[in-house]
């Protein structure tokens, strides 16, 4: 077979294209670690990778105070939105975990929360529930750790009463179908409700083209921006620590530290990538676990 100079010039363009593909998106999606360069910032880092500043501090053991330098290796955790809502929360004293001890681990030099975490095959919320510890968490060589425990909630408030749902039936796909009651407010109006099954539980809910996302609960928008997986997000964080997460939205209309009262708009209802229809994901997270939206109170 003769192979032409043509054809030789088109196999290199192809796999030119190739490279420089992959090296668009393998950073993003792949890496494990990132070495700072000169400029860089947490914030930027965190929206290269489309994961969360907190996520990033816990993973690498940072500070509020600290500021990175060119050179710094920094680790760059795996997207998981659980994480994500456990992080961005304020610990509040009146709604603290009560934890029932289990194993313990003393930390010792170069021990982050988030490879402690991996280590005992737990989650990064988990870990830190059961050692009532914040975002803001920083551990010390020597500190005693609680790992593989049992957590149970204290201090919920009056109002987090669960709304009763029928059981399940199964559609034949991953998914559940619930039959919810037809007076619970959701996101948007009158929308078909399909429950996820996987890694994160919640719902997707149809929507209407460019429908208004309404909040359900009034609280304190604690992240907007784009989380891996799950497109434009905004957390909205109740009064009782409970995380409203509203995904893949099309637009978002609102800002971190806004307070939203139940009804106030905080985007728009993105398009699903494969049918083209407009959607919306729905998940609550207690103590970084996801729940029942269903049973998350309103108002």
């Amino acid at each position: 077979m003769i192979v032409t100079g043509k054809k030789i010039c088109n196999c290199i363009k192809y796999f030119c294209a190739v490279i420089i593909v992959a090296a668009v998106y393998l950073p993003v999606f792949a890496d494990s670690s990132y070495t700072v360069q000169r400029g860089d910032t947490l914030y930027s880092i965190s929206r290269k990778y489309q994961l969360t500043v907190a996520e990033l501090r816990t993973a690498n053991n940072l500070t509020d105070e600290d500021v990175i330098k060119a050179g710094q290796r920094l680790v760059i955790p795996s997207a998981d939105i659980s994480n994500a809502a456990a992080l961005s929360t304020t610990p509040d004293s009146d709604h603290k975990t009560e934890a029932v001890p289990g194993g313990t681990y003393t930390v010792v030099k170069g021990d982050t929360l988030y490879g402690i975490a991996r280590k005992y095959n737990m989650k990064l919320a988990e870990l830190l529930s059961l050692n009532n510890m914040g975002s803001d968490a920083v551990i010390k060589s020597g500190q005693k750790i609680i790992v593989n425990g049992i957590t149970s909630a204290a201090g919920l408030h009056k109002d987090d009463v669960p709304v009763k749902t029928s059981p399940d039936r199964k559609n034949g796909n991953d998914d559940v179908q619930k039959s919810v009651s037809s007076s619970l407010m959701w996101p948007v109006a009158d929308p078909s409700i399909t429950y996820i099954k996987g890694k994160v539980s919640g719902v997707e809910l149809s929507a209407k083209k460019n429908e208004q996302v309404k909040s359900i609960r009034a609280g304190t928008v604690m992240y907007t921006g784009m989380y891996r997986g799950y497109g434009r997000v905004v957390f909205v964080e109740s009064k009782t620590g409970l995380i409203y997460a509203y995904s893949w939205l099309g637009a978002v209309s609102v800002r971190k530290g806004d307070y939203v009262v139940c009804g106030d708009p905080v985007g728009t209802a993105g398009r699903d990538p494969d049918t083209g229809r407009p959607r919306l994901s729905f998940m609550v997270f207690k103590n970084g676990m996801p729940m029942d939206p269903a049973e998350a109170p309103r108002g």
